[in-house]
């Protein structure tokens, strides 16, 4: 179907941080997937692990027990603020749980009995990106997402991000007549929306205020979690913990999972509550434990941290070099933007100069190039990948 507006190339084959194209071209990938491949493509590690897994067992349904899912389960409680997981497939499966868990949260903790009428409200950010499905993207604060998919689900009211006032004042109008609110939901840094990161005042605020009214507080680390801030969950970099987290990309390094972590006091499923044919099986589960012991043994968030100073430096020069063009640089590790003027080239028009130059970049809305490579990406590929893109810069003009 005709849901992709796809660049024309079809990559063939990867190692490392590089890929090839059918011609035999190379490109240098900071795209990773879009922020999937956490140890680049054709990883050894990883290529073993899922072998051996295929020799013994790839699925087998949640009517059992599951090794390979209690092992990884553990793996991120151990790692964690969290007590329990569940698992799926995706970054949108695992915020429909995360939704429908907030509703119950709504229920059984603050007494709100929703309606057709007046819904349990969950609060979300404007520019926020929670996925594709029907209540992910209605949670999504960006309006072209839901053009031609009305009615919306119910329940959802946004406010612009890390502004305290805004939020506050939305939050008391929620409930100016009594418990109206479920649950908040927020990116620790917004990825899609234009890479933006949290303000740690305003997300220690949020989480005095879900605290004083008991409000789940959840976090979509969907592209910024499993490492990728340099810190293996975002939260970490905002000196807040929340009371559930969803994860998805990185966890597998290109084998889909998605899981909803929370705190065992705000784990209000049941048996029958929730389920997911192929959520947590054996060889999914088995590629997430791989990346997160690579991750440990690899020494991956310290490399990120260098890695990720560095790729602002180099892409701060390129913007000191091209000040006409180029407005600034925002993120954190190896989620990085670079904020475009206007009357210049567009997001899309860089990203596509990139390709013709063999790198692959990815936009974050009209006015932000992304980079988000491998977590293993070393310091000569991060200079040659901002070399590259100023060579597409200048050739644009």
């Amino acid at each position: 179907m005709d849901t992709y507006a796809r660049f024309p190339i079809s990559l063939s084959r990867g190692r490392g941080v590089w890929v090839w194209d059918e011609d035999g071209k190379r490109y240098l990938d900071c795209v990773a997937g879009i922020a999937v491949c956490t140890l680049g493509h054709s990883d050894p590690s990883l290529r073993r692990a899922l072998g051996r897994q295929l020799g013994r067992l790839q699925h087998v349904s949640n009517l059992y027990r599951i090794p390979e899912q209690e092992q990884l389960a553990s793996a991120i409680v151990e790692q964690s603020c969290f007590d329990r997981v569940f698992f799926c497939n995706s970054g949108a499966e695992a915020n429909e749980a995360a939704i429908k868990l907030a509703r119950k949260h709504g229920q059984v903790v603050r007494g709100i009995r929703g309606t057709t009428e007046r819904p349990p409200l969950i609060l979300t950010a404007e520019a926020s990106f929670h996925g594709r499905t029907l209540a992910a993207v209605t949670a999504t604060g960006q309006p072209k997402y839901h053009q031609g998919f009305a009615p919306m689900v119910q329940g959802f009211r946004y406010f612009p991000y890390n502004d305290i006032a805004a939020f506050e004042a939305l939050l008391a109008a929620a409930e100016a007549d009594g418990p109206q609110v479920a649950a908040v939901l927020l990116e620790p840094l917004q990825g899609e929306g234009g890479v933006h990161p949290g303000d740690r005042t305003f997300f220690q605020r949020v989480r005095q205020l879900c605290d004083a009214k008991q409000i789940l507080l959840i976090f979509d680390e969907v592209q910024i979690g499993v490492g990728r801030s340099g810190r293996l969950w975002g939260y970490e970099q905002l000196g807040v913990e929340p009371d559930a987290i969803t994860l998805a990309k990185g966890l597998g390094g290109g084998i889909p999972i998605g899981a909803l972590a929370v705190k065992q006091a705000v784990d209000h499923f049941r048996p029958g509550d929730h389920a997911s044919t192929f959520g947590g099986n054996p060889f999914a589960c088995r590629a997430g434990l791989t990346v997160l012991a690579e991750i440990r043994r690899r020494r991956l968030l310290d490399h990120v941290q260098r890695m990720g100073e560095l790729l602002r430096q180099e892409l701060g020069a390129l913007v000191a070099r091209h000040p006409a063009q180029l407005a600034g640089v925002r993120g954190w590790g190896l989620l990085q933007g670079l904020v475009l003027k206007d009357g210049g080239p567009t997001a899309p028009e860089l990203v596509k100069g990139a390709l013709a130059q063999g790198l692959l970049v990815v936009p974050a809305g009209p006015g932000v190039v992304r980079f988000v490579p491998p977590l293993t990406i070393q310091a000569r590929q991060l200079r040659q990948a901002v070399l590259l893109l100023e060579r597409a810069l200048v050739h644009l003009g």
